[in-house]
């Protein structure tokens, strides 16, 4: 089978879990033994990322970005054309994309098969709110309900399908993975160091500093019992590239004068990623609104245990006793934080469970059969 797989954005800094997707399920499917390519935009693409595509089995295209903000690509649609008349189905990714227009329009022209996958990009919610609501009165709407496939990566993203009035029953639910090979053994000790952590028991943030990743209330939360009993000894790391709310959160840790306990790393990726999991003695997740946080899954597979919100999309957390799940607010992740920092004996059995839960449920090659699957249903 040649299978398309079209993504804005490969780019491991700002593309988020949908570029992790991309690309972990591109690879998946050539290991198949499937003929995989990705179509995307060169922002922010490094040569690196670009050799590990290829040592993958994979084929890149990337189109040139004019205007790198709004992911603007170079118009080609020659190009475009190409790829899908090449290819016997095509997985778009995301929403709110031009390149997906493009490839749309390809798609009919040519009568293909195609697949989406929004990624919990359905809503309408945070910047440019006017922008997506004319995005999706043209256009947006049509290449959803005309789908031959829709897929989500949670059951809690059946509810955005309905929105757009497709029924639960056209969806298909494909969870994010995880490739154990990514997170390589450590003691954790070098990101410690790094940081200045010392022996300090330590809590984790992984994600862009955006307001739905939710970074403000968790630091809030932290600041009004971090001179509680269970987290007076506690460190907060947050781990990820400003995507504007860098600044604030400096101000919140400046007025509460914890200084010394919270610290911001920026982006970290690969090895580095791996050892902040491994020395982390939980991580926490207090998105706002999320279909599934791929970062479970990197937690899972590395034993550290999970305090997520409900809008995370993965309450099967909670089922597993891997971690806990709260409301998603200030008191709820206070309520979660002193829990989690208040049973320290009790972190290390639920990384156990959710490494179990992980290896047993959320690998990449499984994901891959799931949408070989879906893809023979459609073809027929």
């Amino acid at each position: 089978m040649n299978i398309l797989n079209v993504n804005m954005s490969l780019d491991p800094v700002t593309g988020g879990g949908t570029a992790e997707r991309t690309l972990q399920i591109s690879r998946s499917l050539a290991r198949a033994g499937h003929q995989c390519t990705i179509l995307t935009t060169d922002r922010g693409l490094s040569s690196d990322y670009v050799q590990h595509c290829e040592n993958g089995g994979v084929r890149l295209v990337a189109l040139p970005s004019l205007w790198k903000p709004f992911y603007i690509p170079k118009p080609s649609q020659r190009l475009i054309n190409k790829l899908v008349a090449d290819a016997d189905v095509v997985h778009m990714m995301s929403h709110w994309t031009l390149i997906n227009i493009m490839v749309y329009r390809a798609v009919k022209q040519l009568a293909k098969s195609y697949v989406v996958c929004p990624a919990g990009c359905l809503p309408i919610f945070g910047r440019y709110k006017v922008l997506k609501k004319l995005y999706n009165h043209f256009i947006g709407r049509k290449i959803i309900l005309q789908a031959d496939g829709c897929i989500a990566i949670s059951p809690n993203e059946i509810e955005h399908f309905k929105s757009y009035d497709i029924q639960p029953s056209q969806v298909s639910v494909i969870p994010n993975g995880i490739n154990p090979d990514d997170f390589p053994e450590s003691d954790g000790k070098k990101f410690r160091m790094r940081y200045g952590i010392g022996n300090a028991p330590l809590i984790l943030f992984l994600g862009r500093l955006n307001l739905i990743k939710g970074p403000d209330i968790l630091l809030d939360a932290f600041c009004r019992c971090s001179q509680d009993e269970q987290l007076k000894a506690y460190h907060l790391v947050f781990a990820g590239p400003d995507d504007g709310m860098l600044r604030e959160l400096k101000q919140m840790v400046e007025a509460s004068g914890i200084n010394d306990r919270v610290h911001f790393t920026g982006y970290i990726g690969g090895d580095e990623k791996a050892d902040a999991y491994r020395a982390a003695d939980f991580l926490a997740i207090p998105s706002r609104q999320e279909a599934m946080s791929i970062v479970v899954l990197e937690a899972g597979i590395t034993g550290t245990p999970v305090l997520l919100t409900d809008q995370c999309g993965f309450d099967d957390v909670a089922a597993v006793a891997g971690g806990m799940v709260v409301e998603a607010s200030v008191d709820g992740l206070q309520e979660g934080l002193l829990a989690m920092a208040g049973n320290p004996s009790q972190l290390k059995i639920m990384g156990q469970n959710l490494e179990k839960l992980t290896r047993e449920h959320f690998l990449w090659d499984q994901m891959a059969n799931r949408h070989l699957e879906l893809f023979a249903r459609i073809m027929r």
